[in-house]
């Protein structure tokens, strides 16, 4: 007899992505109203291999985190709980704005882009990255960042 009472399939099929640009990530939503839901990521619904996982929580709102790029490293930010309030810009000036507060969604940011989050009181964000944590491939200064179009 079957007692699973979460059903996953893992040959969703997903189309191809610029990695060159932000973009949001549906991650599965498995479970239901009356049990809780579970989301998972896992290589199928990677675009990358996490060498890093880290949160941050309790930000005050009136803090604007970020305020960075990456020169190699791509993240995917999850708001496990509250709401998150991303924009980014690429260098090609192109800037977006992005939502989060789904927890089975994530937005995939690519290296050299700049971006900037503001947060509920509320909120959780999980940051999975693809590199673990080096200072040097941090622009921290905007101009700089603008200086490498």
């Amino acid at each position: 007899m079957n007692n699973h009472r979460f059903q996953y399939s893992k040959n969703i099929q997903r189309p191809m992505k610029n990695f060159n640009e932000p973009f949001i990530i549906e991650f599965p939503k498995i479970g239901k109203p009356d049990l809780g839901y579970i989301s998972l990521a896992e290589k199928e619904n990677l675009p990358f291999i996490p060498k890093r996982i880290y949160w941050t929580y309790f930000t005050p709102e009136e803090v604007e985190r970020g305020g960075h790029s990456h020169y190699d490293l791509h993240q995917i930010l999850v708001a496990v709980a509250g709401k998150i309030t991303v924009t980014t810009e690429l260098l090609n000036g192109e800037k977006k704005e992005f939502i989060l507060e789904k927890p089975n969604q994530g937005l995939f940011i690519p290296k050299m882009c700049w971006r900037t989050m503001k947060y509920t009181h509320n909120a959780v964000q999980m940051c999975i990255a693809s590199n673990e944590y080096d200072e040097k491939d941090y622009i921290r200064d905007y101009q700089e960042f603008l200086a490498k179009k």
